[in-house]
């Protein structure tokens, strides 16, 4: 018998805890029901601390191969991968793939199917990119410029990006929530613009929903970061009392229900696809990671972030050349992309360089090549008159002239463990308590996509035969 297809839901960093909760207060029941009909699994990644990143660990769920193995550390650098993804061997064997969202990946040409990065990279393109590309300039545009409130796209790729959905499977219930929340945020702008990032999901599934029906790929995925978003922001306002440092009554009042909103857009999401996969196809949801309350800073008064106010600015005065291209990543990271090598080791010194008021330096640098990852190394609560020393030259610039601080003090961090539910068309219900390796994700969606699993996957599937 032919396999079914697959389908990889990637909700990035749901917390299991949190996700129990809210199903016994009977707030998910899309959920409640994935779970029931599911095989079910907790993954546990194979990264030390410092790898527990999800732009690592997908890495590992899309090509089996271990973070000591793979070696990438940084978002944005998927395109280093040199061994096939399963997509890759996917399209290798004859079938058609369907790539929305996921983190980090590459791709090998020729490709068949359709592939949509994640908004962050800048090494990897759409594909067909004549198709994709007015939807990823305006997903990327509203991701990276959202902590400004504001986003610098230009009105035609908006008015693209209008005509694109239009022509792909934007939905009445879209067009709804869309309407529904411009409304609320000219009532209360200062509350409800973070909502957008649900709104970006909404899209996406329009989206991904039409090429699904028409090109009938036989294995896809599909990924979404907005509710790990709000878990990282405001688990301070899920559970105030875990929490040294309270939020103000105003927070609350804006941020309070925000974790449970994210759970519930995504309940939806998987309403959604049980309707469209039916009996005809398996769904396999998956998280990579968790989350849990970041209290690991609370006694110093939390942790902020702070993001350049102008890039261009920042390295014209650290005296790095205009030719350095610069790529926001997440929250308050950027990349800055060298001529060669020999100039970014010349720009690492410049950005290490750059001192706080009392001799830290400012920046992380991180360099690979001719790429630097850097971002503000300062999490304290700055003073509004402090100021940054750049180099032996002793020069000073107030801090926020190059910086302003992005809302919010981080609340939750990372967890190796994550969730993975496989919900095959005969739907039995069947709970493991030992944990399974990240790396056996690639060999199981192998086995039930009837492909064997090449020689660099050393896991081996979860249990064999299971899926047919």
């Amino acid at each position: 018998m032919e396999p079914r297809p697959v389908i990889l839901l990637e909700f990035n960093e749901l917390s299991r805890g949190l996700m129990d909760r809210f199903i016994k207060e009977g707030k998910l029941p899309s959920f409640e029901r994935l779970y029931r009909e599911s095989h079910v699994f907790t993954t546990e990644s194979d990264g030390d601390v410092e790898n527990l990143e999800p732009w690592i660990q997908w890495i590992t769920v899309h090509s089996g191969i271990p973070t000591k193995t793979h070696k990438i550390a940084n978002l944005g650098d998927g395109h280093l991968l040199r061994e096939k993804s399963v997509w890759d061997l996917v399209s290798e064997s004859g079938k058609k793939i369907w790539v929305c969202g996921s983190m980090n990946v590459q791709y090998q040409v020729p490709i068949r199917g359709w592939v949509l990065p994640d908004p962050w990279t800048t090494e990897v393109k759409p594909h067909p990119a004549d198709d994709l590309l007015p939807f990823f300039r305006f997903v990327s545009a509203n991701v990276l410029d959202h902590t400004r409130n504001r986003t610098a796209l230009p009105f035609a790729d908006r008015l693209a990006f209008v005509r694109f959905m239009m022509r792909h499977g934007l939905s009445s219930e879209t067009v709804a929530a869309i309407v529904t929340q411009l409304i609320s945020e000219l009532r209360h702008p200062a509350r409800m613009h973070w909502k957008r990032a649900a709104i970006l999901d909404k899209l996406q599934f329009d989206l991904f929903r039409w090429v699904y029906r028409r090109e009938r790929p036989a294995f896809s995925t599909f990924f979404s970061n907005s509710t790990a978003h709000f878990q990282h922001l405001y688990w301070r306002n899920l559970e105030p009392e875990a929490f040294h440092v309270k939020p103000t009554p105003a927070e609350q009042a804006a941020y309070e229900e925000a974790i449970l909103y994210g759970y519930q857009q995504m309940d939806d999401l998987v309403r959604r696809f049980l309707l469209l996969a039916g009996d005809a196809a398996t769904l396999v949801f998956c998280t990579a990671l968790s989350q849990q309350p970041c209290l690991i800073y609370d006694d110093k008064g939390g942790k902020r972030w702070y993001r350049p106010r102008d890039f261009a600015r920042l390295l014209r005065e650290v005296g790095i050349a205009p030719s350095a291209r610069v790529s926001p990543v997440m929250a308050h990271q950027f990349q800055i992309d060298f001529d060669s090598e020999p100039a970014a080791i010349e720009g690492e010194s410049k950005l290490q360089a750059l001192r706080y008021v009392d001799g830290r330096n400012a920046l992380m640098v991180n360099r690979s090549r001719d790429r630097i990852l850097s971002g503000c190394r300062i999490i304290d609560d700055v003073d509004r008159d402090a100021v940054l020393r750049l180099g032996e030259s002793g020069r000073t610039i107030p801090f926020f002239d190059l910086f302003y601080q992005i809302a919010g003090i981080k609340s939750g961090m990372h967890h190796p463990d994550g969730m993975l539910w496989i919900r095959t068309p005969g739907r039995q219900h069947r709970v493991e308590t030992a944990k399974v390796p990240l790396v056996s994700v690639a060999p199981t969606l192998l086995e039930m996509l009837g492909l064997p699993k090449p020689t660099y996957m050393a896991a081996e599937p979860i249990r064999r035969g299971f899926a047919r």
